[in-house]
């Protein structure tokens, strides 16, 4: 799948390169989405927002501390969208729009591989019984965690626009991407 994405790193909670990033990303999508209208009559919805997410020893991650979390936010593009929409769009962006994260923009695609998934509902805040709940199907399974490879990190998709939700209502996939258990 292809992406609109920007790396960065701390917490999303509290860091402005993260608020940043999603108002670029958004900005570029939605014109991309309306030069897509207009020049080649292709219409269809932005989709939601996801993130990648990690530390450097992935034992260390913790939903608690969130500061040393590294961080890929994205925007999934439809498969017809180019390269060189992608750079228009930006380009008319940065005529009306000052984003400092705008330059950071990179049109990617994304293969995650085999991976287990579940929907949590509620605040981002209490996902870990979700999380827990997933890692014990993964591993009922015969699976474990696979974050050994590029693209195969925490993956989160924001169903719900967190600006218009309650807490309680927010509708979040949790995706996590596994192999097959090594035989001992």
């Amino acid at each position: 799948m292809n992406y609109l994405m920007i790396d960065g790193e701390g917490d999303p909670n509290t860091s402005q390169e993260y608020q940043d990033a999603i108002e670029a990303l958004f900005s570029a999508s939605f014109k991309v989405k309306f030069i897509s209208a207009k020049e080649a009559s292709k219409d269809y919805v932005v989709m939601p927002l996801e993130g990648l997410w990690w530390v450097e020893n992935m034992e260390d991650f913790s939903i608690r501390d969130k500061s040393n979390w590294k961080w890929t936010a994205m925007v999934r593009q439809p498969d017809f969208i180019t390269e060189s929409m992608i750079k228009k769009s930006i380009e008319e962006v940065e005529k009306k729009k000052d984003l400092p994260a705008l330059s950071r923009i990179r049109f990617e695609s994304l293969h995650e591989g085999l991976s287990a998934q579940i929907m949590h509902l509620g605040p981002y805040s209490e996902e870990e019984p979700t999380m827990e709940k997933l890692h014990n199907f993964i591993e009922a399974k015969g699976y474990e965690f696979d974050g050994s490879m590029p693209g195969e990190k925490h993956h989160e998709i924001y169903i719900s626009d967190v600006r218009r939700t309650k807490p309680e209502k927010l509708k979040t996939i949790i995706r996590q991407p596994v192999r097959q258990k090594k035989k001992e």
